[in-house]
């Protein structure tokens, strides 16, 4: 949820009608420093703190003891059916909840400590053992838990650290005294075998296991642009009237050839898809997992054993020093906001977090600047006028925006602040809405106590609550006008500039043999030198993240003097053209790339119009594109059909087909693969042999097959689907790529030696070149490369 949640928009609009038309008029050409000192002037705070606080009571972010008893019970009854994955998930929720420090909490760690054994992650489940024992872990329970430990120690071979944490546990059950009880019967049970497994170990030490060699990895060629942070010295920063700032080859460069690797200035995790604030009529509590729960708050990486906040149940972290270094840097500020930064929207919390991470110092020496010589760059007209032709020495990028005196371009503040935030393009009402928003935030700060620690004056507390007495909002301080006036100008850039942050999701439970993955926005980030990248709708480099860095390869060869090129949103292949171009319209300009062109100024179709057409439903001859009515192709057959019957009956189909996916999650793999194959034959009816969903339906049987161990079965659908995939995408697309590691892994697991390792090769090819040579599935398929080839020939020849 980018922008902030409807009930404030409509409210933001109701309080825009009201304003006087002069008023009004005033505030559609006042700049960001009028808007912000005009809007404090005419705003009605404790009208609008209330709404606010109604609308934040649905965004439940404090600690709940109910809560954390409801998911700790959760978790009980998860474990005990042996969903030890999803038991993990339901203790982390509940310790979110629990006031650290507490037996509670203590609890939560130790029962999720179990579930991470029955999972074999003994490393973590040691993390927790110590994380529950820090947090005053009841004695009388202990010994329970420190016999997992000594389970953990021995599965990873840590003989002496098992023994000495098994003598602890003797000492304790002895001080115990009662040795009658059934419990203490148990127990001594228990260290009696750890006993005989340690001396067992001892007595006959396993073999030393050969370290497996490490995959071999191919290094990346890479030398560091002298002007550009991150950028390879392949590229040159260019500055013209018509494209503003923009990256060119400056040699030619090869497809696959690193050009950018950037760490993110600032990124916000998305609360996901399934994340929704509740209505009062609503549970207090559901077992809905969102992006919240399954990546580090700090550092993007997937979560397994979450560290909570002490002070909010909304953010996780993936360790301890993650937690740390979010606090000290933002999240002292950020904490006691939370329900409102989510009802404001992830673009709110973005600008927030800008200027926490910048300080108020930098923040006030640009928004000064801005003010005085500033202002003119951001006016094309002016800029052109102040630097003339495109520079084309390093020398000559010191008057371009952003870069520093020395002509440096760096993923700075500065930077992220000369972003252009279109001001004058925007309605006047979305700038109304993002002024009551920034100010609303800048009011709670004030109120709440924070404007001290947010200007760097004094440090909160680590877990500390502020004061949150009650008392007259009064007008925001000069200080808090200026950090206003700078999110304000970062709410308004990221509509151009905000870059979502993917991440390959598994689908399902990802327990199977063929893994399949969908792309997932995590998180919106500025990334001030990727900025520089300008749109095409066929572009010329593929983007990949891990964590918060993102990593930008050239897709295809660049001749020397060719610009740069990124896809920001709708891609030729996915969209008409005239699709794309609404879609581009939030960007504010008119796609004027070489796709475009081509689609716009000719009579041929695009891709997406000739592939994803309806056929005729008695000839299967293409239908003709009209308005409302689609005719057949063949004078012969002359059926008409109206565009919304085969729409209606296109939508009939894609629900069969959810249908058909229910019951294969469901565990009805027969009865799935008679619906799939019925949704088949109708579409064969009235869709293209090559429409895209054709394609979906042989991905959907390949994976029932895959699921029955039906691997020819799976392999022959999964291969008509990579013919479809091709047609739409191309051959050496990413979208080919993933459809060829699918094949790989089924291929794989049938032992189709031969196809394998082809199809491996193939796949290596292609994602090597979008994700590069360390990715995780690049690591997959040379692994099962090594695999299969060490396989033994007598072996290989009864394949």
């Amino acid at each position: 949820m980018a922008l902030p949640v409807e009930e404030w928009r409509l409210y933001a609009a109701r309080c825009w009608a009201a304003l006087e038309p002069a008023l009004r008029e005033r505030l559609e050409v006042a700049s960001l420093h009028d808007m912000v000192h005009l809007g404090c002037n005419f705003l009605w705070p404790e009208v609008e703190a209330a709404v606010l606080r109604r609308l934040c009571r649905r965004a439940r972010t404090g600690k709940e003891p109910e809560a954390a008893r409801f998911y700790r019970e959760e978790g009980n009854r998860l474990f005990g059916r042996r969903h030890y994955g999803a038991a993990v998930r339901l203790y982390s929720q509940a310790a979110s909840h629990e006031v650290p420090g507490s037996p509670e909490v203590s609890i939560c760690f130790a029962n999720r400590s179990a579930a991470l054994f029955h999972l074999g992650r003994f490393e973590v489940c040691l993390e927790d053992i110590a994380r529950a024992e820090s947090h005053g872990y009841p004695d009388r329970l202990l010994p329970k838990v420190l016999l997992r430990k000594v389970e953990c120690l021995l599965c990873l071979g840590r003989l002496q650290d098992a023994a000495d944490t098994l003598s602890v546990v003797e000492n304790k059950i002895g001080v115990d005294g009662n040795m009658t009880s059934p419990a203490q019967q148990t127990l001594l049970k228990k260290v009696n075998q750890l006993k005989d497994k340690i001396r067992e170990r001892e007595s006959c030490p396993e073999p030393a296991q050969e370290a497996c060699a490490d995959i071999q990895r191919k290094s990346e060629i890479w030398e560091e642009n002298a002007s550009i942070s991150g950028a390879s010295s392949s590229l040159s920063l260019k500055f013209d009237r018509e494209r503003g700032r923009h990256l060119v080859a400056s040699q030619d460069i090869l497809p696959g050839q690193s050009l950018l690797k950037e760490e993110a200035f600032v990124s916000v995790l998305c609360p996901g898809e399934n994340f929704h604030l509740q209505d009062s009529s609503e549970t207090a509590w559901n077992t809905r997992v969102t992006n919240a729960d399954l990546y580090c708050h700090c550092c993007l990486r997937q979560l397994l054993a979450s560290v909570p906040c002490c002070g909010c149940s909304y953010a996780k972290y993936c360790s301890q020093n993650c937690a740390d270094i979010a606090w000290e840097q933002y999240h002292r500020t950020e904490c006691s906001l939370g329900a409102l930064l989510l009802t404001l929207g992830v673009f709110c919390h973005v600008a927030l977090r800008t200027v926490l991470l910048a300080g108020f110092a930098e923040v006030s020496r640009l928004v000064e600047w801005s003010h005085d010589g500033g202002k003119d760059l951001h006016n094309p007209e002016a800029r052109c006028r102040i630097l003339g032709e495109a520079p084309d020495t390093t020398a000559g990028t010191r008057g371009i925006p952003g870069c520093d005196d020395d002509g440096q371009y760096q993923s700075s503040y500065q930077a992220v602040f000369n972003l252009l935030p279109h001001a004058e393009k925007h309605s006047p009402e979305h700038k109304f809405l993002c002024l009551l928003s920034v100010v609303a935030i800048c009011q709670q700060l004030q109120e709440a106590g924070l404007e001290a620690a947010v200007l760097n004056q004094k440090s909160s507390e680590k877990g500390s609550k502020p004061n949150m007495c009650e008392q007259t909002l009064g007008e925001l301080s000069a200080e808090l006008k200026t950090l206003a006036e700078a999110m304000l100008r970062h709410v308004l850039q990221l509509q151009c500039n905000a870059q979502a942050i993917t991440v390959m999701q598994e689908l399902g439970s990802g327990d199977g043999a063929v893994v399949k993955k969908k792309p997932v926005r995590l998180a919106t980030a500025f990334f001030p030198v990727l900025s520089l990248l300008n749109h095409s709708c066929c572009p010329n480099i593929s983007v990949s993240f891990s964590g918060t860095a993102v990593t930008v390869r050239a897709s295809q060869p660049i001749p020397s003097g060719q610009e740069i090129f990124h896809c920001y949103g709708p891609h030729r292949c996915r969209m008409r053209v005239a699709e794309r171009q609404q879609l581009l319209s939030q960007y504010f300009f008119e796609c004027r790339c070489q796709a475009c062109l081509d689609e716009l100024e000719s009579d041929v179709k695009s891709v997406v119009s000739t592939r994803n057409s309806f056929c005729c439903p008695s000839c299967q001859a293409p239908m003709q594109v009209g308005e409302d009515v689609l005719c057949c192709s063949e004078e012969a057959c002359a059926i008409s059909v109206s565009r919304e019957s085969l729409s209606r009956r296109l939508g009939d189909l894609q629900q069969q087909i959810n249908v058909a996916l229910e019951l294969l999650r469901d565990g009805k793999a027969d009865q799935a693969i008679k619906m799939l194959l019925k949704c088949q034959m109708d579409a064969r009816n009235f869709l293209s042999p090559e429409h895209l969903l054709m394609g979906e339906m042989e991905d959907h049987l390949a994976q029932v097959y895959a699921t029955l161990g039906k691997w020819q079965e799976a392999a022959r659908h999964l291969e008509r689907s990579v013919k479809i995939v091709e047609m739409h995408h191309g051959p050496s697309s990413v979208e080919i790529g993933h459809e060829l590691f699918k094949l790989a892994q089924v291929l794989f697991n049938g032992f189709a030696v031969s196809e394998a390792l082809s199809t491996i090769q193939r796949a290596e090819e292609i994602l090597s070149v979008h994700c590069g040579p360390q990715s995780t599935q690049i690591q997959e398929l040379q692994e099962m490369k090594t695999c299969l080839s060490d396989l033994p020939r007598s072996i290989l020849q009864r394949i």
